[in-house]
């Protein structure tokens, strides 16, 4: 008898944080590039703490982590808070990170429910 737990797949959440953070760099660029970027304060922020959380999701990940669910439920909170928050604008880029941000939340939960 195998008493071996099956290995988790990251693949999947680790593909979504890595277009996540290219997402919320790429947002967070182009609206320092916009005409108020005082309105923008807040999208630009949460771009920038969002990318950060999913480089560490991904090196949990990679690492194979025990700490890998934790991680990823905090990852997937603020994933969705800067989907949230890029939603509100309706620059091509806050929308296209609004959808990458959605997507790795929906991953990044899934990943939270694993145990590890």
């Amino acid at each position: 008898m195998n008493t071996t737990p099956p290995a988790i797949d990251y693949k999947a959440c680790m593909d979504a944080c890595q277009a996540c953070i290219i997402a919320c760099n790429t947002c967070a660029a182009a609206c320092l590039k916009e005409t108020d970027v005082q309105m923008l304060a807040a999208c630009i922020a949460q771009d920038l703490e969002c990318a950060q959380v999913c480089e560490l999701a991904v090196a949990s990940m990679a690492r194979q982590s025990p700490h890998v669910s934790d991680i990823c439920r905090l990852c997937a909170r603020i994933c969705q808070a800067c989907a949230d928050e890029c939603g509100k604008h309706s620059h091509d880029h806050c929308q296209t990170c609004a959808a990458a941000c959605q997507q790795c939340a929906m991953s990044c939960n899934l990943m939270g429910m694993q145990s590890h």
